[in-house]
């Protein structure tokens, strides 16, 4: 009579509380309480329904034996199980390598608790791997377990001391006293390799709609004037140049890295393009701008009257400085655990009447998706007197 085993094209590995037994071919992940894995362990193609019943009903609740018989037979029909009559036989146990791959995969489609207990795993199977723990503090961080995601990232950065952008999250994770800004390395590296997927991640994945917001509230000031001097600091892949391409008679675009200037160059919608940081680049240059534009880009500075003094010196009189952030509950700002800084509204009130500029307006709306939640902004229109 043939017995229950788990399916041969299973994978299965321990973790906390159980099992996760998974199915490559199905692409169908089993979380298998203690219980379950018990149950599981004995199916092994050399005992039968009534031995395993036999040896697993004394840890039974009372008068609960039958689940037994229901959960063999609901793990055949789910495909974690299947009937044979051969010799026993041991599960295949997942790899560190396919443990990692898993939780990535996991971690991809949302499924972050799973994705997590796989993370877990593997750092206790290659505890010596930095990527390991980098992974562990990106899922857990993702999970929401703050404790855990600093723990692993900083095993991970005793590793890796020269990661600029781990450097820079730990600050925000142990809260620490926030740089003015983040490095020009930490920018540096989180966009290097950001730059060729940017634009996909950013409007397929996250529902990046911050351009069109900020084109709409440019409208609202300054109507429909077009053959303008236009600025877009931090212009990074173009995305917000092209609904600024119609309004300019020249278009200069400004970001620190280089890859994403590349992506921008191919677009042929700007005049100008420079590698090079904003508030250096605005203390430098003597070019005088109907309109600046800073979409998603000053959520890595934080008091903005670093950015905000020097763009109102680049300003014509009349002229408008645009931007977006990302709005924060405290006051004047925060630097916020995704690394980025938040600000509060009174910030950009003040930041408007210490650089000498009007507070023109200043709306909330809606940027992008983090985490399955919308991140809400502040869009601010910032204009310079036209007596000045």
């Amino acid at each position: 009579m043939a017995n229950p085993i788990i399916n041969p094209v299973i994978g299965v590995s321990p973790v906390e509380g159980g099992y996760l037994a998974y199915d490559p071919v199905n692409d169908r992940l089993h979380e298998l309480n203690s219980t379950g894995a018990l149950i599981a362990e004995l199916c092994d193609g050399g005992r039968s329904v009534e031995e395993i019943r036999a040896l697993a009903g004394p840890l039974m609740p009372e008068g609960q034996i039958a689940e037994i018989d229901r959960w063999i037979g609901e793990a055949v029909e789910a495909g974690l199980l299947v009937w044979g009559d051969g010799p026993s036989v041991q599960p295949r146990e997942l790899s560190a390598d396919e443990l990692a791959q898993l939780a990535e995969h996991l971690r991809e489609s949302d499924r972050i608790d799973p994705a997590l207990l796989c993370s877990r795993r593997v750092t206790e199977l290659t505890p010596e791997d930095p990527g390991a723990w980098f992974a562990l503090g990106r899922i857990a961080q993702a999970a929401g377990r703050r404790a855990e995601a600093t723990g692993a990232y900083e095993k991970y950065f005793a590793y890796q001391p020269e990661d600029a952008a781990i450097r820079h999250l730990l600050i925000a994770l142990r809260d620490q006293a926030p740089p003015p800004r983040a490095s020009n390395e930490c920018i540096l590296q989180s966009f290097q390799d950001f730059s060729s997927h940017y634009d996909t991640k950013m409007r397929d994945v996250l529902g990046y709609q911050a351009p069109e917001n900020l084109q709409e509230l440019i409208r609202s000031g300054i109507g429909d004037a077009v053959g303008l001097e236009i600025l877009d600091i931090g212009c990074g892949t173009g995305l917000a140049g092209v609904g600024l391409k119609e309004r300019a008679a020249r278009l200069v675009g400004v970001d620190l890295s280089p890859e994403m200037i590349e992506v921008a160059r191919a677009r042929g919608i700007y005049d100008l393009l420079e590698v090079a940081e904003i508030t250096e680049w605005l203390d430098q240059s003597k070019a005088q701008f109907d309109l600046i534009v800073a979409c998603d880009c000053l959520v890595y500075f934080g008091d903005l009257m670093q950015v905000a003094e020097p763009a109102a010196r680049r300003l014509k009189p009349g002229g408008c400085f645009a931007f977006t952030v990302e709005r924060g509950q405290r006051f004047p700002l925060h630097l916020s655990d995704s690394g980025r800084f938040t600000h509060h509204p009174d910030h950009i009130r003040e930041v408007a009447a210490k650089s000498g500029l009007i507070l023109s307006s200043l709306q909330e709306g809606y940027l992008r998706m983090e985490g399955g939640a919308e991140v809400t902004g502040l869009l601010a229109l910032l204009s310079k007197p036209g007596d000045a």
